[in-house]
């Protein structure tokens, strides 16, 4: 019998928002469904009443006829339903088999887990997935991307799975695991499971979803056949307006200026030596696979990672930055890439999340903190970066993944820097929300700031930068000005050779 997850008219409110409003639909096995939506829609907050994180204010799910109450995720997984969040769910000091069979360990009758048997099932899956790692690796020591394969395997290890939700589960992968993983998703959807993909990136959509179910504002606006429907009819769907050609919409800034920037040879334990100029009200792009080394040159030149060569100069002076707090009091600020780890302070409000690295700006001389500056700096930031909260006193994990990413860009303007630098920026961002950051990185730069841009996707990179370093292998390999870059061009300058 063909499997039939249906959700009838769900609602979920919180304080000041209708998160979820009277949504009605169905997903079959056997096919791959995309939620598709602007940051805010509902589409996670869908997958978390499905998976027992929430309780809906009003309407049922049904499983193949039977009504569903889960109280837990845990209800969940006991029921056959796994969702796997843009967030990862790990345990960094276990290792991968452990991850891979938490709670369902291999052990004898007298309870004595068997860690080779749990290393020999837990190959298998790698196997499948046709990943390079070992079984008996702890957690920690993988690359994001591997840490987000583990959390999939985890959900693909389970026999009783009938319901498996990807949410944005590429972000972090290159090219190669993408295809491993969408090889997993064809064999899932070849077993008849129900297949949910919540993703933004329509070249995805395309490749591996049978059908697209479209939300805006907590709606359910409609279902669409994914090889019939436009792109642009699924955006305008989604937006509510027709957004044309992003890049070509731009104001860019057209008065570059000096050298803002120098870096000289700079390297770390992680990084060969990299040199390289910004100017100001420059976007500089930053192009290359996964692991190229993109990242790494910029946390050694704002001291997250020790510099072993190198020098860094900031208007002609040199400087030394010995941590990210001494890089920010220099003028240079990171965005980072990882929102979850590196970015937010999830315990703490929208407000408190803006102000946390406005401490010595919001004092008086004495140390005491400003409760009306505090207050000022959060409103402005929500108004300035459009930031959709109920209030600023709101916890940052309830909002977003687009409008957390503003939060923490709000929060490094707010320090008035000289050098912004954006590690991929729009990461699991939709494509409504990506054109206003688009808008607020073409504003810094004709506001004087120099802008490093780091980005993947390559029609990012090159309809936002002004001039384009492409790494490999730890290093720069090439550069050119972004209006002679083609993706081939990138592609190449980035590809490493056999020989490497």
């Amino acid at each position: 019998m063909e499997s039939v997850l249906e959700f009838k008219h769900i609602s979920k409110y919180f304080p000041g928002v209708k998160a979820l409003d009277d949504i009605c639909f169905k997903a079959y096995g056997g096919e791959v469904l995309a939620f598709l939506g602007e940051n805010g829609a509902g589409k996670s907050t869908l997958l978390k009443v499905l998976n027992g994180d929430y309780k809906p204010d009003a309407g049922e799910y049904l499983l193949n006829g039977e009504q569903k109450h889960f109280r837990s995720p845990q209800e969940a997984i006991e029921e056959g339903i796994s969702v796997i969040y843009q967030e990862r769910q790990i345990l960094l000091e276990l290792s991968v088999a452990e991850n891979i069979y938490l709670g369902r360990m291999p052990s004898n009758k007298l309870g004595v887990i068997n860690t080779a048997k749990a290393n020999q099932m837990a190959q298998k899956i790698i196997d499948d997935f046709g990943l390079p790692i070992s079984p008996s690796t702890k957690v920690k020591d993988l690359s994001i991307a591997y840490q987000q394969m583990v959390e999939i395997m985890k959900a693909y290890s389970r026999d009783n799975l009938k319901v498996i939700c990807f949410d944005e589960p590429t972000a972090s992968l290159s090219d190669a695991e993408i295809d491993s993983l969408f090889a997993v998703i064809e064999k899932l959807k070849a077993q008849g499971k129900i297949v949910i993909y919540v993703s933004h990136r329509m070249d995805e959509i395309r490749r591996i979803t049978d059908k697209v179910a479209i939300f805006k504002d907590g709606r359910y606006i409609d279902t669409v056949v994914t090889a019939e429907t436009a792109e642009k009819d699924m955006i305008k769907m989604m937006v509510g307006r027709d957004l044309g050609d992003i890049y070509a919409k731009l104001d860019k800034n057209k008065e570059i200026g000096d050298v803002l920037l120098e870096v000289k040879d700079v390297s770390s334990d992680y990084v060969k030596p990299v040199s390289f100029t910004l100017h100001k009200g420059e976007v500089l792009g930053f192009s290359g696979l996964v692991g190229a080394g993109r990242t790494e040159v910029m946390r050694a030149i704002i001291g997250a990672d020790p510099m072993r060569t190198g020098e860094v100069y900031l208007e002609g002076k040199k400087i030394v930055n010995h941590s990210p707090k001494e890089a920010m009091e220099n003028g240079i600020v990171l965005v980072p890439e990882d929102r979850k780890l590196q970015g937010i302070i999830s315990n703490l409000s929208v407000a408190g999340n803006i102000n946390i690295s406005l401490m010595k700006q919001n004092s008086n001389k004495l140390g005491v903190i400003s409760a009306k500056k505090e207050a000022k700096e959060a409103d402005d930031g929500i108004r300035n970066f459009r930031i959709k909260t109920p209030s600023p006193d709101k916890k940052i994990v309830e909002l977003s993944g687009g409008n957390q990413q503003k939060c923490i860009v709000a929060r490094g303007v707010a320090t008035h820097p000289k050098v912004l630098i954006l590690d991929e920026p729009t990461k699991g961002i939709d494509v409504g929300a990506k054109s206003e950051f688009y808008e607020m990185i073409c504003e810094f730069a004709k506001q004087g700031l120099g802008v490093i841009l780091i980005s993947s996707e390559l029609p990012e990179v090159m309809g936002l930068s002004d001039r384009i370093i492409v790494m490999k292998s730890l290093k720069v390999s090439g550069e050119i000005m972004a209006a002679d870059a083609t993706e081939t061009k990138l592609l190449s300058m980035g590809m490493i050779d056999e020989k490497e």
